[in-house]
C-alpha cells in the first residue's frame, strides 16, 4: 500500500493531530485538518469514525491553542470548518463538539480582525445551533444581548443568520422573549424577510420563539409598521418555498392563538389550506405541517366544521392511502383527523367507512408508538358516535383484537391509547361478547387495574364499568371472578381519588338492577361495604364521596335486609360513637353529592318495605334527617329538589299507613 494512502487513514491522522499541533509544524497541522475535512464531508459513516477515534477535542485544542494567541488565521479557520462538518446532520458529532468545549472558542474569533476567521466561525457555530443539544445562550444578560445585536447588524449573513439561530434556540421564557422585543430583535427581524432565503426562513423560525405564549410580545409584533409584518407573513404562506410557507403559517399561528388580533375567518382558512398541501412535501415540512393543523383547530369548533366545509377531512383521509407514509407525518394526519372527529358526527361517518377504518386499524400494528397512540386517538373519537356504536361498527373482531393486544405494549402511553379507545368501544361489547372472552379482554383489563401506574389503573376500571354496564349476568360473575371481592375493595381504598370513583362505580353497576349480586358487597366479612364506608368517612373528595352515595343508593334498593344494613351505616347507633355521615352530605355545597345522598334516603323510605315505618321513625328521630330534608324543600338544583318532595311524600304516605294500621288494630 503506498504511503500516502496509509497515512491518509481516520487513525494516523488523528494520530497526527497530536503530533502536528506544535506551532512550528503549522504547514503539516493545515494539511491535516484539510484532509480530515474533505473525508468527514457529506460522509456519516467517516465522521462517526472519526468521533470514535476522539478526534474532536483534539481539533478543538487546536482552535483553542491558535485563537488565543491570534496563531496562523489559516489553521483557525480550516479548525472550524471541521467542528462546523462535524456539527452538521449528526447530532452525536453536535455533542462531541459541544463537550469538547468548542462553542466558546468559535464565540471568540467571531471577533477576530480576519473576515475568514469570523465567516468560519459564524459558519461552524450555526451548524452546532441548529441543534437541540447546543447549549442555551443567556440573552438575559447585557454582555450576550449586546453580541447578539452586533451580529444581527453586522454585514456577514453567516453572522447574520447565527444570531438569528441562537435567538431560535435559546428563546422560551416570558423574560428573554420580552427583553429581545424591548432590544428592538422583532423588528430587525421583520427587516430580514427581504433577505436571503436562509436568513428568511431563519428569521420566521425567531419570530416563532419570541412571540409564542407571550401577548405582550404578540401584539408588538402586530404594529410593528402599522400591520406590516403581519400583512409579509400572509403573503410568505404562499411562497413558492414549502419550508417558508410553513414557518409563516408558525408565526400566524402563534399570533392567533393569542387573540392580540382578530383573525379573520378567511385568512385560518388560508392557513388550513396551504398546510394541507404541504403534505405533499417530502421534508420535514411535510411531517410537521399535520401538527400545525392540529394547533389551528384543537378545541375551535367553528373551524372544524369550516375544515369540513373546505374538504380538508376529505384530503387528510385520501392521503391516507399513499403508501408508505413517514411515521411522524401518519402520526399528525390520524391526530388532525382525532380532534375533528372528537366533536364531528359528519367527521366520525367519514371515518367509520371500511375503507378509511381499515387503515386506522392497520395503524395500531405500525412499529412506532406515536402511530399506534394516534390510532387508538382516532378509535376513541369515532366510538364517541352514538350511531356508530349502535350499528355495531366498532364491535368486530378486525378493531376488537388490535386494541387488545395493544394492552400488552411495551409502551405505558400505548396502553393508555389503547384503554381510552377500549372504554368506548366497551359500551357496544354486548354483541361480540364471545369475542371479547375468547382473546382475553376481562384478564387483561383486570391485569391493568393492578399496575403500579396510576392512569393504567384508572382507565382499566373505567373500561371494566362499561363492561360490567352492559354486560348480563353470566358477563357480571366473568368480570367478578376475574376481578375477585379483595381487589375491589383494595381499588376503592387506591391512593388515588380517580382510581377509587371509578372502583365505586364499577360496583354500582355491579349490583344496578340485579338484587342478587348486592350481597357480594357484604361478601368476605364486607370488605366491599366496608372500604366504601370508610371512604365516606375519610375522603374529602367530593367525587369520591358522591360515588360512594350513589353505591349505597343501588345498595338501599334491594331488599329488607339491605336497606337496613344501608341505614345502620348511615345513622350508627350511640354505641359506636360515630357521627352520622348523611346529614353532612345532606348539607353540601356540590349539587350532585345533595342529590346523591337524598336519593338514598329515598330507596330507604320506599313505602313499599315492610319495615318501612321504622327506618323512617330512625330517620326522624335519631338522626334529624327528615328534619334538614324539610329545610330542602327549595333546593335550587331541579333533581335535588324534586328527590326531596319526593321523600316527604313518601314519608307521608308511610305515616299515614302506620297510623291507619294502628286505629285498626284498637
Amino acid at each position: 500500500m503506498p504511503t500516502t494512502a496509509a497515512s491518509n487513514r481516520p487513525e494516523d491522522l488523528t494520530e497526527r493531530l497530536s503530533e502536528v499541533g506544535g506551532v512550528g509544524k503549522g504547514e503539516a497541522l493545515l494539511k491535516v485538518l484539510r484532509e480530515v475535512k474533505n473525508q468527514i464531508i457529506g460522509n456519516k459513516t467517516k465522521k462517526l469514525r472519526y468521533l470514535h477515534l476522539g478526534a474532536v477535542p483534539k481539533i478543538v485544542s487546536v482552535l483553542a491553542a491558535f485563537a488565543s494567541d491570534g496563531g496562523d488565521s489559516a489553521i483557525i479557520v480550516q479548525a472550524a470548518a471541521v467542528i462546523g462538518s462535524f456539527s452538521c446532520g449528526v447530532e452525536d458529532g453536535v455533542r462531541a463538539v459541544v463537550e469538547a468545549g468548542a462553542v466558546p472558542h468559535l464565540i471568540r474569533i467571531l471577533s477576530y480582525p480576519d473576515e475568514k476567521v469570523i465567516d468560519a466561525g459564524a459558519r461552524s457555530l450555526r451548524m452546532i445551533f441548529q441543534s437541540k443539544l447546543a447549549p442555551k445562550y443567556d440573552v438575559l444578560r447585557n454582555k450576550n444581548m449586546m453580541f447578539l445585536l452586533s451580529l444581527l447588524n453586522s454585514n456577514n449573513e453567516n453572522a447574520i443568520e447565527l444570531a438569528v439561530r441562537i435567538i431560535a434556540h435559546s428563546c422560551d421564557k416570558n423574560e428573554e422573549q420580552n427583553a429581545l422585543c424591548d432590544a428592538g430583535v422583532l423588528q430587525r427581524l421583520v427587516h430580514l424577510l427581504e433577505g436571503s432565503l436562509n436568513q428568511r426562513d431563519a428569521s420566521l423560525g425567531s419570530i416563532v420563539a419570541i412571540v409564542k405564549n407571550n401577548r405582550e410580545v404578540a401584539m408588538a409584533f402586530a404594529s410593528i409598521e402599522n400591520g406590516k409584518a403581519l400583512s409579509a407573513l400572509t403573503e410568505l404562506i404562499h411562497d413558492r418555498y414549502p419550508q417558508t410557507r410553513y414557518l409563516a403559517c408558525m408565526c400566524l399561528i402563534a399570533i392567533g392563538q393569542l387573540s392580540c388580533y382578530a383573525q379573520d375567518l378567511q385568512t385560518k382558512t388560508n392557513l388550513m389550506l396551504v398546510l394541507v398541501e404541504l403534505l405533499e412535501d417530502s421534508s420535514h415540512v411535510g411531517d410537521d405541517s399535520p401538527f400545525a393543523l392540529l394547533d389551528i383547530i384543537t378545541d375551535k369548533e367553528e373551524l372544524q366544521l369550516q375544515a369540513i366545509v373546505i374538504n380538508v377531512v376529505e384530503k387528510l383521509c385520501n392521503y391516507l392511502e399513499k403508501s408508505p407514509i413517514p411515521p411522524r407525518r401518519l402520526q399528525g394526519i390520524l391526530l388532525a383527523l382525532a380532534e375533528l372527529c372528537s366533536k364531528s358526527e359528519i367527521c366520525r361517518c367519514q371515518l367509520i367507512s371500511p375503507q378509511f377504518l381499515n387503515t386506522i386499524v392497520d395503524a395500531l400494528k405500525h412499529v412506532s408508538a406515536g402511530v399506534r397512540i394516534a390510532a387508538c386517538t382516532c378509535i376513541r373519537n369515532i366510538s364517541r358516535s352514538v350511531k356508530n356504536l349502535c350499528a355495531g361498527r366498532l364491535s368486530n373482531e378486525a378493531v376488537i383484537i388490535p386494541l387488545f393486544q395493544l394492552l400488552n405494549d411495551p409502551s405505558t402511553s400505548v396502553q393508555e391509547a389503547s384503554l381510552g379507545a377500549i372504554c368506548n368501544v366497551a359500551i357496544d361489547f354486548t354483541a361480540k361478547k364471545s369475542a371479547l372472552v375468547k382473546y382475553g379482554g376481562v384478564p387483561l383489563l383486570v391485569q391493568l387495574s393492578k399496575s403500579i401506574v396510576p392512569t393504567l389503573r384508572l382507565k382499566s376500571l373505567c373500561a371494566l364499568r362499561n363492561l360490567m354496564f352492559i354486560s348480563d349476568r353470566i358477563g357480571k360473575e366473568n368480570i367478578i371472578s376475574e376481578l375477585t371481592i379483595p381487589e375491589l375493595a383494595s381499588l376503592i381504598c387506591d391512593s388515588e381519588h380517580l382510581v377509587q370513583e371509578q372502583a365505586m362505580a364499577l360496583v354500582s353497576n355491579l349490583i344496578h338492577g340485579c338484587v342478587d349480586f348486592i350481597r357480594l358487597v357484604f361478601a368476605e366479612d364486607g370488605l366491599i361495604i366496608n372500604a366504601v364506608i370508610r371512604q365516606l368517612r375519610s375522603d374529602y373528595s367530593t367525587q369520591v364521596c358522591i360515588q360512594g352515595m350513589l353505591l349505597l343508593c343501588n345498595v338501599a334498593a334491594g331488599d329488607e335486609s339491605h336497606k337496613e344494613a344501608v341505614l345502620s351505616y348511615l345513622i350508627p347507633s350511640k354505641a359506636e360513637g360515630c357521627s352520622s355521615l348523611i346529614v353532612s352530605f345532606l348539607q353540601s355545597k356540590d349539587q350532585f353529592l345533595r342529590t346523591a345522598a337524598v336519593w338514598c334516603i329515598l330507596n330507604l323510605t320506599d313505602p313499599a318495605g315492610i319495615n318501612s315505618p321504622v327506618r323512617v321513625g330512625r330517620l326522624v328521630q335519631e338522626g334529624g334527617i327528615l328534619l334538614q330534608i324539610k329545610t330542602m324543600v327549595n333546593d335550587p338544583w331541579l333533581d335535588c329538589k324534586y328527590r326531596v318532595r319526593k321523600v316527604l311524600e313518601q314519608c307521608m304516605i308511610t305515616q299515614n299507613t302506620k297510623c291507619e294500621a294502628l286505629m285498626s288494630c284498637s
